[in-house]
């Protein structure tokens, strides 16, 4: 995947979120946060094979193994807990991400959207 491709695709996330009513600063804030989870899990597997930051169970991989009500309180659990944390990952908002919009996750986890 190139970086037009990886652009794009993330505009077409920020579609889905704005209209989903969210604000610009609350999608770019939801998909901030994503892409820094989805970037330690990438950094944590080879060629660089560095540890995650990221505690196990608020993974990205934590993510994608859940689903729907499921998916979303996780997502609302992870954020709380990494806010809490001490260090360069506590320095974010602890109400950062307290508005998820449902499609934001059917958009990242490529999974279909319910009408």
């Amino acid at each position: 995947m190139n970086s037009a491709t990886i652009v794009q695709k993330l505009w077409n996330y920020c579609n889905v979120l704005r209209d989903d009513g969210m604000s610009y600063g609350d999608y770019v804030e939801q998909l901030t946060y994503l892409l820094f989870l989805k970037m330690a899990d990438e950094r944590s597997q080879p060629p660089w094979s560095q540890p995650s930051p990221i505690a196990k169970g608020f993974d990205w991989p934590s993510l994608l193994a859940k689903d729907g009500d499921e998916l979303f309180d996780h997502y609302r659990h992870t954020l709380e807990k990494l806010g809490a944390e001490k260090g360069t990952i506590g320095l974010t908002d602890s109400s950062f991400g307290a508005k998820p919009a449902v499609s934001a996750w059917d958009a990242l986890f490529a999974r279909p959207r319910v009408a």
